[in-house]
C-alpha cells in the first residue's frame, strides 16, 4: 500500500520495520518489490 500512497522503498521498510521489527523484509527486498511494482508486477511472491 506503501507504494500506491507514493512513498520510497525506504520509507516502505522502515514502517514494515516499525511494524515487525527483526522480521521485517530486508532493504533490498523492498527495493525489489517497488521496482517489480513500478513495472506493472505486484506479484509480491
Amino acid at each position: 500500500f506503501c507504494f500506491n500512497l507514493k512513498k520510497s522503498a525506504a520509507e516502505a521498510r522502515r514502517l514494515l520495520e516499525e511494524a515487525y521489527g527483526e522480521h521485517a523484509p530486508s532493504k533490498t527486498t523492498c527495493e525489489d518489490w517497488f521496482k517489480r511494482f513500478r513495472s506493472g508486477d505486484f506479484d509480491t511472491e
